[in-house]
């Protein structure tokens, strides 16, 4: 081989290595995958705005993602899996909300811990949990609410 072709040869590896470190770091940092942590279930009457790769906060600081929404075919309730980073042991008693981030941003599954002495393990579900709400709903319901006091006068 020529020398100009090896110099070619280990510049182009060298390239090619640090593009696959590079891919691995951003896949990982991406949440596409499930890091170290216990995975849970909560029931939801809805869980409007939930996706996979939804975010899990505690005190609106991100401590996992969601994994999967489904309906419970018995009961036609949205079912939520999230996981939650191994660092974090959740009292039994903890509640899981549907919220936004501000009043046009995206949703999140916000966990309120509990007090309780016994922590969730994996596979387990969180029993408190309250649906999003519906801001179309509310205004709906002013409106019309202030047309009726008005035709009562």
């Amino acid at each position: 081989m020529e020398k100009g072709r090896t110099f070619e040869t280990v510049v182009g590896l060298f390239v090619l290595v640090v593009a696959v470190f590079f891919f691995s770091y951003v896949y990982q940092k991406s949440g596409w995958v499930k890091s170290d942590g216990i995975t849970l279930t909560a029931r939801f009457d809805r869980a409007d705005g939930l996706t996979e790769g939804t975010d899990v906060k505690i005190s609106g600081v991100r401590v996992g993602k969601v994994l999967t929404t489904s309906v419970d075919p018995e009961n036609f309730m949205a079912v939520v899996t999230f996981y939650v980073s191994a660092n974090i042991k959740l009292p039994k008693d903890s509640s899981a909300s549907v919220l936004s981030d501000g009043l046009f941003g995206g949703r999140y599954l916000a966990i309120i811990p509990g007090g309780e002495d016994e922590n969730l393990q994996e596979g387990d579900s969180i029993e408190n949990t309250t649906g999003p709400i519906n801001i179309e709903s509310l205004i709906s319901n002013f409106v019309f609410s202030k047309d009726k006091k008005e035709e009562t006068k």
